[in-house]
């Protein structure tokens, strides 16, 4: 789809009929108590900070037939073991031996999952959707989630353990794209992965909202009306700490931003206005009126100001703000596992 089309497309699903106001949506099942991943991964030296994940091998003895990593990032419920069973069921689909693939679905607890599971202390967790933005953690460690994500990378790119290792895919659904997007907007792993000759490949599906690289926003916004509509995580105002002081000039980080490989995969039908979960704070009403024009228009933005990124849209026909149905759709399964020759 040409960016003319887009643009058009964008305003026909219903950008100017949209009208801002500064109240949050109560996201559907945010209080939910998810069941907890059966690994550990240790993040960070000093003080033991560990986060919960689920693996399909052992990394931590050699593997030299693993080829592939993906990586699945799931939503604002917490719930990985949804998406541990939507990322063996994709894979299941591709066709690949499954000893090639490691599949990898770290978990992101709230202070909350902590407290009413009895969890051992040394369980990272963040304050209710903290880990969406990359911000501190509350315990044990102030990490960011974006530090948990490096320590994956760091484990993927040991040759010591994955020798073979050529391509990782990072891919988050709904409040998990908003995590992989912000993370392929301030993330240091992708250049560890780099070094070590191996691919990346970040797949965003269907968000709430995204990081944008200057205050332009495809609704007119009132500063004053909504004073937070450029900071963090809607834009580059007020980075979080892990982004360091003095934190990176934004045409920087725009820069290497537009130089990731992208796929916006965006479900057709995720156009509900008053869907529980999205975020309806003005901040993100600026981007769009649903996920799917605000998909197509943060695309847009980005290809219009970087027409050489390798980045793309690829919209899932009848499919709304379900993750299973995204990640297995053909569109998905291509999106998480298949790569054109000019990326190998």
């Amino acid at each position: 789809m040409c960016l003319r089309n887009i643009v058009a497309r964008t305003l026909a699903i219903g950008l100017g009929a949209l009208a801002l106001h500064p109240a949050a949506s109560v996201a559907a099942g945010e209080r939910a108590r998810p069941i907890i991943a059966d690994r550990r991964l240790e993040v960070g030296a000093g003080e033991q900070a560990d986060l919960p994940l689920y693996l399909s091998q052992d990394w931590t003895r050699p593997q030299p037939g693993i080829t592939r990593a993906v990586l699945v990032l799931h939503g604002r419920q917490r719930d990985a073991h949804r998406y541990w069973h939507t990322a063996r069921m994709a894979l299941a689909r591709s066709g690949l031996p499954r000893a090639a693939v490691l599949l990898i679905v770290p978990q992101f607890l709230d202070d909350a999952d902590v407290l009413a599971r009895g969890l051992p202390p040394q369980i990272l967790h963040w304050s209710a959707g903290g880990w969406m933005a990359g911000l501190p953690a509350h315990g044990p460690r102030p990490l960011s989630s974006f530090d948990a994500l490096d320590a994956i990378m760091a484990r993927l790119a040991d040759r010591g353990l994955l020798p073979g290792l050529r391509h990782v895919v990072i891919a988050g659904h709904s409040a998990g794209g908003q995590l992989a997007q912000r993370y392929a907007v301030l993330g240091r792993g992708p250049a560890v992965l780099q070094k070590a000759g191996i691919g990346l490949r970040f797949v965003v599906a269907n968000p709430s909202s995204y990081a944008y690289f200057d205050a332009r926003r495809p609704v007119p916004v009132d500063p004053e009306a909504c004073p937070g509509f450029d900071r963090w995580k809607y834009g580059l105002q007020d980075l979080p700490p892990y982004a360091g002081r003095p934190a990176p000039a934004a045409d920087v980080l725009a820069a290497a931003y537009a130089a990731r490989r992208i796929i916006y995969l965006l479900g057709d039908a995720d156009i509900d206005p008053q869907q529980p979960a999205l975020d309806r704070r003005c901040a993100a009403a600026a981007q769009g009126p649903n996920r799917l024009a605000r998909g197509l228009a943060y695309s847009q933005a980005i290809l219009l100001a970087h027409p050489d990124a390798p980045q793309r849209v690829v919209e899932v026909p009848g499919v709304a703000h379900d993750g299973r149905a995204m990640f297995t759709s053909v569109q998905g399964l291509a999106a998480l596992f298949a790569w054109p020759a000019a990326e190998r």
